[in-house]
């Protein structure tokens, strides 16, 4: 009978061991942060929901070497004060120099027809001797101050007219100037907006050999 009760009581502990594993292994595995337990899904627009990661795409091309060395509007302003300085500025020597060129020559021009303009002015009103008096023996006759006494006078070459040309010559090479400064600005200013736009101008022979004025340009 002890034998019996003894194996008995060794197969309620057994079974009640085992209960006891079963039950801690479930609540092991109902906790979130378990190691082996299934996640739980979280709704969609909940507090603290996983986003995609943004990152700023970054612009790679490198721009140093097409940018002009001065703006557009600081070429406009170089060459508008004193033409060929903003070509000068934007490395453009030939232009630059042949609008400097220009300058040059229209300021000479602008001083020798305001010379003319003013000889004009101060002999509009004078009057030149043509002939002079002189005596039986062909000797020229003088007056009571010694001087020669005129026979005739000739209106001088200096008239209104004259007049009125030379100033249209002396506004015309203002104009010019004025011309000059505008399109020297306006050449730098288009020069530096196409800094990124090289192009090439030759003369090339055409198959019947004919020469041809050829202009090339390389989009970047």
């Amino acid at each position: 009978m002890l034998r019996s009760l003894t194996c008995g009581s060794l197969l309620a502990l057994a079974v009640a061991s085992a209960g006891a594993g079963a039950s801690a292994h479930a609540q092991a595995t109902s906790q979130p942060g378990a190691p082996g337990a299934p996640r739980a899904e979280r709704p969609a627009g909940a507090a603290g929901a996983t986003r995609p990661t943004v990152r700023p795409v970054t612009d790679t091309t490198d721009t140093a070497g097409v940018r002009p060395p001065v703006t557009p509007r600081r070429a406009f302003l170089y060459s508008l004060a004193v033409p060929g300085a903003g070509q000068a500025a934007l490395k453009r020597h030939f232009w630059g120099g042949a609008f400097f060129l220009a300058e040059g020559l229209s300021l000479a021009l602008v001083y020798r027809s305001a010379e003319d303009l003013r000889l004009a002015r101060q002999f509009r009103a004078d009057s030149v001797p043509e002939t002079y008096q002189v005596d039986a023996t062909g000797q020229p006759v003088f007056g009571g101050d010694g001087r020669p006494v005129v026979a005739t006078w000739t209106v001088s070459r200096y008239s209104a007219a004259r007049v009125r040309a030379r100033r249209t010559h002396y506004e015309d090479w203002i104009a010019v100037v004025v011309f000059n400064h505008l399109i020297a600005g306006a050449d730098a200013y288009v020069a530096a907006q196409l800094w990124d736009l090289p192009a090439r101008v030759g003369v090339r022979a055409t198959p019947d050999g004919r020469p041809a004025l050829v202009a090339s340009l390389k989009f970047r």
